[in-house]
């Protein structure tokens, strides 16, 4: 898939020699074809991390997509600079009286706050609501997917014992869902969270629909309005050495933590870890794009 982005962006070189087709935009305006409108609320620590991993995953389809990225008005990263924040990132302000074919709200290590104490938690509520009826497709990610279910369905978290941290093993529980054509029975997907969903208030809400399970990380991938809204409480985009610089960041910061779970070979933090989840990572954002985006969305937005 040509995904179209400014072309100073730092993620495109590194994509391109990753042979990932990316379009900047003066060829993108030679191609007689409607791109598809995709916006990222990145609400991610370093940016930038998140946006080649996300740029990444969206990757494997043969449409255009056109990448916007958004940033919370409300709140002043300190991870990443402004001026990469200014020069590549709109506010919600500016956007919101356009429609987008779809929209990833991504996690944010907030999750041991409650929702309301989250200083851009009401910018992020208005960006929610607007998307219910400004974009087609919305795909919430990990403390993204808990709050949206907090804001829609009123679904609260729990604070876990200990950090759900690691690689870990998810049956399909509805195949012919079209989000998880073409998986396994059973996938890998990273977590890195210190609170779960409240999964008895979930499972009562007939609205939702479980797709995939864990017996040790729990429930993972849900959906409701037949797509119009889904929720992913595990890390696909990550790459190989994510959780293991998280892993040395927390360590470094003094905080007492486990090694990630069926990550390092032999649990040896000084071996490189296996890469388990990209195939169906690859997969998941495809059938996103494909079944929940383009097949639903108007020509005309």
């Amino acid at each position: 898939m040509p995904i179209k982005i400014q072309s100073d962006l730092p993620a495109k070189e590194i994509l391109e020699n990753e042979n990932i087709f990316v379009m900047d935009e003066m060829r993108a305006l030679k191609q007689d074809i409607r791109p598809l409108k995709i916006c990222i609320l990145n609400l991610m620590p370093v940016k930038q991390d998140t946006e080649l991993q996300l740029l990444r995953g969206l990757s494997n389809t043969p449409l255009q997509i056109d990448v916007t990225f958004m940033k919370i008005e409300n709140h002043k990263s300190q991870n990443t600079s402004s001026n990469h924040l200014n020069k590549f990132y709109d506010t919600y302000r500016n956007l919101r009286g356009q429609k987008f074919d779809g929209l990833i709200i991504t996690g944010a290590p907030v999750e041991q706050i409650e929702f309301e104490d989250v200083d851009y938690w009401q910018e992020l509520c208005d960006i929610m609501a607007w998307s219910k009826i400004n974009v087609t497709s919305t795909f919430h990610i990990c403390w993204g997917a808990q709050a949206a279910l907090y804001f829609h369905y009123g679904i609260k978290k729990n604070l876990l014992p200990e950090k759900l941290f690691g690689v870990y093993e998810h049956e399909v529980l509805h195949r012919k869902v079209p989000l998880v054509r073409g998986f396994d029975d059973y996938f890998m997907l990273p977590h890195s969270r210190y609170t779960t969903i409240d999964e008895d208030a979930l499972n009562m809400n007939s609205a939702i629909k479980v797709l995939a399970k864990s017996k040790l990380a729990g429930i993972s991938l849900c959906i409701s309005d037949e797509g119009k809204q889904i929720f992913l409480f595990g890390h696909p985009e990550y790459d190989r050495l994510t959780l293991h610089n998280e892993y040395l960041r927390d360590k470094d910061k003094g905080i007492t933590i486990k090694v990630p779970f069926n990550y390092y070979p032999h649990d040896d933090y000084l071996k490189t870890p296996d890469l388990q989840w990209r195939s169906h990572s690859n997969n998941l954002y495809s059938n996103w794009i494909n079944y929940y985006v383009y097949q639903q969305t108007p020509y005309e937005l």
